[in-house]
């Protein structure tokens, strides 16, 4: 159970790709990942890269163990697509269906610290997607936040200590945080949403037990309501 074998799907932002890994956060291996931020939204290149992907390193869909996705949050339209994939293909080769959430991706790349970690993501509309992290006793991070969506200003409010903040939604707030005297940036092109990470986290959540959703009721987690459900709700 350890080499599990995971096909992952990361489409929450515009740097989207496909991975398959074995084995787990701790021990585990990238076998092939295909990143692309490609001008035609992902539906025109997910499902051959995995095709060409899956060929490349000589892999069925009968070896596959499990079919893993990032959930959001992120791009609305992305979410749909790649949880869409996801769940066509592990209904296909029969396989179970676990979801990432991206920020939880995004703070499994960053080394272990004695820092607590924020993860940020453009939300658009002058706001961040955000989530806050610190190191458990195993040195990775956990979650001590709701999925949150902040304005630059909420951001800075919510850092009170010497933080490390990454991902791409640091470039939405780069004035307010580069002024921050507890923000401690990381560069933002070293750290985005990888499909990699995604497996490699999904498989840990395999071998604990934790594979039990129904993929008919995996839902994207967008935090912000669409511009679809604001303009039903005016």
């Amino acid at each position: 159970m350890a080499d599990v074998l995971i096909l992952a799907i990361e489409t929450a932002t515009g740097c989207g790709g496909v991975a398959l890994t074995k084995g787990d956060r701790a021990n585990g291996k990238v076998l092939a990942e295909y990143t692309l931020q490609p001008e035609q939204t992902h539906s025109r290149r997910l499902l051959g890269s995995v095709a060409t992907m899956m060929a490349a390193v000589g892999v069925g869909w009968a070896e596959l163990d499990a079919v893993a996705v990032s959930l959001g949050p992120g791009s609305f339209t992305g979410l749909r697509i790649g949880l869409a994939a996801a769940k066509g293909i592990a209904m296909a080769a029969r396989r179970p269906l676990l979801g990432v959430p991206t920020l939880d991706g995004l703070a499994a790349q960053v080394a272990a610290s004695e820092l607590p970690l924020c993860c940020l993501l453009d939300a658009r509309k002058q706001q961040v997607y955000a989530a806050f992290y610190r190191v458990d006793g195993q040195s990775q991070y956990l979650r001590t936040s709701e999925f949150l969506v902040l304005s630059a200003e909420q951001l800075v409010a919510s850092i009170q200590e010497p933080t490390l903040v990454v991902g791409p939604g640091v470039r939405a707030c780069q004035p307010q945080l580069a002024s921050h005297p507890q923000a401690r940036l990381v560069a933002t092109a070293m750290l985005h949403p990888r499909a990699a990470v995604v497996g490699l986290c999904a498989a840990s959540m395999l071998i604990q037990g934790q594979a039990d959703v129904d993929a008919d009721n995996l839902v994207p987690l967008y935090v912000r309501a669409s511009e679809a459900e604001l303009s039903l709700r005016h």
